[in-house]
């Protein structure tokens, strides 16, 4: 993956979140970006990330994440 958000892509400023702050804020511009990149496939996504789909999951849940809708399974046609 070659898009890693910058410090200007952040609402807040770096400045105001302190350490921890930060990295929460790092951490969610990347995982939205990726999931872009991915076009929503968090399964896609966890494994560009190097997580496991089910940590990736927690991550969009305790970070807030701006998450598009998966995407929707296909149907087999049957008959």
């Amino acid at each position: 993956m070659n898009a890693i958000p910058g410090p200007s892509a952040g609402l807040t400023p770096p400045g105001r979140l302190g350490y921890h702050g930060a990295v929460s804020d790092f951490k969610r511009r990347l995982i939205e970006a990726t999931l872009h990149q991915m076009c929503g496939n968090r399964t896609h996504t966890a494994r560009a990330l190097g997580l496991q789909r089910t940590y990736l999951l927690r991550l969009i849940r305790e970070l807030g994440v701006a998450a598009p809708p998966p995407p929707a399974r296909r149907r087999s046609a049957i008959g």
